[in-house]
């Protein structure tokens, strides 16, 4: 029995060195990653060999998304036309909000083929309610198509009642797409909406399991949330469907996020972002070109609006590379709400370099954690910055969800991407980038308006924490590379 044991313990140990090896020469991954890996395979052998194999591989890239009808909507002609003009100083900037931020447009130009849309109306929500009464009355006006994805979707008091509207509108003759993440809707299967499918509807889940509790790439999560009714309408932002999102969670009680509304051309980029990520997950039901989905759409506004997505498929990171963009251009202030705060060295390094210069900068974060690690990961991070001369509050009028920054009344951007390592590499994440002084200073009122429901972190009380709480964000702050 000793030889056997002996025998298991020196092929666990050649395994976690060939797979240190892989991790340090083959997988190229950043130093930080590398070595909070290394942490888990050596203190936890075989569950750390399991853990790596569910959480740790690295995506494979090649031919991921694939959609024929880019080139029929004119996206690539469109991005060289913006691109050149901005480079010869001949675009035609509807307003001076957007014309002032030219390199930033660029730069998602350039690094995510964010096409610059400047006709667009946008209404937002920073309460479930109102957000979930605006989408439901859209999807009941639905005439030709609804494209529906979520990263988290529940068949709760909510769920049922926007699923009743689907199923009602699939009857109808409306094109009803329906498409969740499989580990972020965890025990929703296709199966549990047979009555959507039965009515014409289809349903798929992202990166679903090979078997049950075996994904290898559970990893990697469709966290994008977009809605696009009739080609005419699009939704973007943080919250997902469920009746926690109402504020009915006795956890974490009033739900406070961020949703936007938008009407104008900026709706062709969330479709076509939503049909790349539907025929990823259902090649068998691929959708095809066909003007339905892309139609002529009346001016709305006058809103400057890029769409950047990003995600583990990508070479750079673009939502991270904007948000970084957006703090280097900032001149007096800086407005975050996240519900995480695990930057890497070069965002805090950022976020520090701007505190020093004088810039207001301001970070409100949750009072309660909805993942432990990660709370106590964010409460290290925003150490370094109190001592910089940030500004932080913890929110305590229940559990705040949004992901927004704004810059200075003018720049602004909203999305799904949280501020740590998961969204900027791991997660398919989509953020709206708004360059709009009205919208952008509404952004920031809300923030303002949030200072009064939160409680001010100042960095005497950071320094007077207790030892546990120092002992938990020294554990935390090692993994945070990997949560």
């Amino acid at each position: 029995m000793a030889g056997i044991i002996g025998f298991l313990t020196i092929a666990l140990l050649i395994l976690n060195i060939l797979l240190a090896g892989v991790l340090i020469f083959l997988e190229r991954r950043d130093a930080a990653s590398t070595w909070a890996w290394l942490l888990v395979l050596f203190f936890i052998p075989l569950l750390g060999f399991i853990i790596y194999l569910l959480f740790g591989r690295q995506l494979r890239k090649r031919h991921l998304f694939r959609w024929s009808g880019r080139d029929r909507i004119g996206i690539e002609s469109l991005i060289d036309y913006q691109m050149e003009a901005i480079e010869d100083e001949t675009f035609e900037f509807q307003l001076d909000d957007t014309a002032h931020y030219h390199d930033m447009i660029y730069l998602h130009l350039r690094n995510n083929h964010a096409l610059l849309t400047q006709d667009n109306d946008m209404e937002i929500f920073n309460d479930g309610a109102a957000k979930f009464e605006a989408l439901i009355e859209d999807l009941e006006n639905a005439k030709d198509h609804i494209h529906f994805q979520y990263y988290i979707m529940r068949l709760d008091k909510l769920g049922s009642r926007i699923m009743e509207v689907l199923v009602r509108k699939a009857k109808q003759g409306v094109k009803v797409r329906v498409l969740f993440d499989d580990i972020g809707s965890r025990g929703l299967h296709v199966k549990h909406l047979k009555e959507l499918t039965d009515a014409g509807g289809e349903a798929v889940s992202f990166f679903p399991a090979v078997l049950p509790l075996i994904n290898p790439r559970m990893n990697y999560r469709n966290h994008r949330k977009i809605v696009v009714v009739d080609g005419r309408i699009g939704y973007v932002g943080g919250f997902n469907v469920g009746d926690e999102y109402l504020g009915m969670s006795k956890k974490f009680g009033y739900w406070r996020d961020t949703h936007l509304r938008i009407e104008g051309s900026a709706v062709h980029p969330l479709q076509t972002r939503f049909l790349l990520d539907w025929n990823q997950a259902l090649a068998s039901s691929e959708v095809q070109y066909n003007d339905r989905y892309f139609p002529v759409i009346p001016r709305k506004g006058s809103v400057g609006m890029q769409i950047v997505s990003s995600g583990p498929d990508a070479e750079w990171e673009q939502i991270k590379d904007g948000y970084l963009k957006m703090i280097f251009i900032a001149k007096e202030y800086i407005y975050i709400q996240t519900p995480y705060f695990i930057p890497d060295v070069s965002f805090l390094d950022a976020l520090r370099i701007a505190c020093l210069s004088g810039i207001d900068v301001r970070i409100m974060i949750p009072n309660k954690p909805d993942h432990m690690f990660v709370y106590w990961a964010t409460y290290s991070n925003i150490g370094s910055l109190l001592k910089a001369g940030a500004r932080v509050y913890i929110y305590e009028n229940g559990f705040i969800h949004a992901k927004q920054i704004v810059v200075d009344d003018e720049l602004s951007t909203v999305g799904t991407a949280n501020i740590d390592e998961r969204s900027f590499r791991l997660n398919f994440e989509i953020n709206a980038f708004i360059y709009d002084r009205e919208k952008s200073r509404e952004l920031a009122e809300l923030f303002e308006q949030d200072i009064h429901l939160s409680t001010e972190l100042t960095y005497d009380m950071y320094l007077n924490r207790s030892r546990t709480i120092k002992i938990k964000e020294s554990v935390s702050r090692l993994l945070s590379p990997i949560l």
